[in-house]
């Protein structure tokens, strides 16, 4: 099934900063960013006290909206389908209706102000589409300049949204006049943020149980990324669905939230831009683990715009922008897509994998959580062949590893990556830095993946979905797998005598193919 294409423009008038994304949109291949682009306006620079917009900053707002707007057309979005939306600085401004004419008249833009609960359901809208939510609720928080967002939800249901005007702009200018932040203005910002978050989610959350957060915007993102720094450089680009402990952040929160601005500007991982934010910001962080009862923080690397984007094309669509979906398999599937996959063939590897798996865990003894990897590397195993079929193994572990995928941790993806890319050729090696960075549960995890996905797509090597199922027959000295076939397996066959010693060699047993044609 197909759909036409929609490309659409979502701009976030924030009061740190404005920010476009542009997607083109497509029921098959699903939401394909096209381009991204911020500009640190400060819209709400002194707005807080005075509650009003500052004329140069209406003024360079203004300048970047006309810009985005232009690029926005260059890259062929009709003007009806560029959205914006403004957010807690605009809002709360006695001057806003003069900033929102000035914008129509002189880029013909409309910017629709929405309410702290609006924007609340927008961030859960992006959040639950970039983030794996569980039966039990979760505690989204998104960090603004003027506000943040508090929502409690699973993956069903939407408990409680929730805006509080605490944002990490409007928190400097009111509190912190020193550097470092001293010890009486800590104390000041510990105690505002825990009077403000009284009731409302923080009771909620105590009711529900929730012990997690996943947590949204530039400056959680910062923070997750100066944690990972010190522990996995190498992973430190890598945040979506990656978090850290109470523990971990109670360590980095130590060490950093006596530095000076100097200091804080040698950190790896910080926005320079954030240098004097980031201190309410971790104050903030702090606050919340405690007066919630955090155990794990994850992060989220979709929120306000993305929500924007996937609730405009439901409206187009005519679907419900908050129906419940799989994302991961939703994001597995729209890869597929993008890479002009054989379907026919990736889901029949897949299904023989999973049986395979299901017939042989009596010996691997790996846990379910690996089975839903499988199948999914299964799935995407062959999308390298849209970059070339030469080493295509090894390109459609680039391709996994790089494209975003949504709802899965790092480690996850690395897993997927990894069986993929041995599903021919050689087996895994020690040699391979992708392989050998993994701990040793998830190496022997990737061994026994990768083996079960040689044999199922030797058993798929003709392209003709000949294996209707797969038993296995598990005796003291062997193996007896039995194929189920439509027609001769003799292609399948010959394939998959030179893909069986890998996972003869794993399970300490040989293997013997039996078929029977039905």
């Amino acid at each position: 099934m197909s759909s036409e294409k929609l490309r659409l423009a979502a701009i976030d008038l924030g009061t740190n900063s404005f920010h476009m994304v542009i997607v083109e949109e497509c029921e098959e291949k699903g939401i394909v960013e096209i381009d991204r682009v911020k500009d640190m306006i400060c819209i709400g620079r002194g707005s807080i006290s005075t509650k009003k917009l500052d004329s140069l900053a209406m003024e360079e707002g203004v300048a970047t909206l006309r810009n985005f707007i232009v690029l926005a057309t260059q890259r062929d979005v009709a003007p009806h389908n560029i959205i914006a939306f403004a957010t807690s600085a605009i809002r709360e401004a006695e001057n806003r209706d003069e900033f929102i004419e000035m914008v129509r008249r002189e880029t013909g833009l409309k910017v629709r102000v929405i309410t702290g609960k609006e924007e609340a359901q927008f961030i859960y809208y992006g959040v639950r589409n970039a983030v794996t939510l569980r039966d039990k609720p979760d505690l989204l928080f998104d960090i603004g300049g003027g506000s943040v967002e508090f929502i409690i939800a699973d993956r069903s249901k939407v408990h409680l949204l929730e805006s509080r005007k605490i944002g990490v702009a409007r928190m400097l200018e009111r509190f912190v006049r020193t550097d470092p932040v001293s010890a009486r203005e800590l104390k000041l910002l510990q105690q505002f943020f825990a009077a403000e978050m009284y009731g409302g989610a923080a009771e909620k959350a105590r009711e529900l149980g929730v012990h997690r957060a996943v947590a949204s915007s530039g400056t959680a993102q910062n923070i997750a990324r100066m944690i990972q720094s010190g522990k996995d450089s190498d992973s430190a680009e890598v945040l979506n669905q990656s978090g850290f402990t109470r523990q971990e952040f109670e360590s980095f929160y130590r060490q950093v939230i006596t530095m000076d601005a100097p200091a804080r500007r040698r950190l790896t991982g910080l926005d320079e831009k954030r240098v004097d934010l980031i201190v309410p910001g971790l104050i903030l962080f702090d606050t919340i683990f405690r007066v919630f009862g955090i155990r794990e923080v994850i992060i989220s690397d979709s929120a306000l715009r993305e929500g924007m984007v996937i609730h405009h094309i439901a409206n187009i669509r005519g679907r419900d922008g908050g129906d419940n979906h799989d994302i991961r398999r939703q994001s597995v599937m729209e890869l597929g897509y993008r890479c002009n996959w054989h379907k026919p063939h990736a889901e029949q590897v897949a299904r023989l994998s999973l049986m395979l798996f299901d017939e042989l865990q009596p010996l691997h003894n790996l846990k379910e959580r690996y089975r839903e990897l499988l199948e999914y590397a299964a799935l995407l195993h062959n999308v390298g062949e849209f970059i070339s079929i030469s080493a295509h193994h090894k390109h459609s572990q680039y391709i996994i590893m790089n494209a975003d995928l949504r709802g899965f941790s790092p480690t996850e993806i690395e897993i997927i990556g990894n069986v993929a890319r041995y599903h021919r050729k050689q087996p895994p090696s020690e040699k391979h830095p992708l392989y050998s960075q993994l701990k040793p549960a998830h190496r022997r995890a990737v061994d026994v993946l990768s083996g079960i996905l040689r044999i199922s797509n030797g058993l798929e090597r003709g392209h003709r979905q000949n294996v209707q199922s797969i038993t296995a027959r598990l005796e003291p000295g062997r193996i007896v797998l039995e194929a189920l076939t439509r027609c001769e397996p003799d292609i399948e066959l010959w394939a998959v005598e030179s893909l069986k010693p890998w996972l003869e060699e794993l399970l300490a047993k040989p293997i013997r193919f039996e078929a029977r044609i039905q």
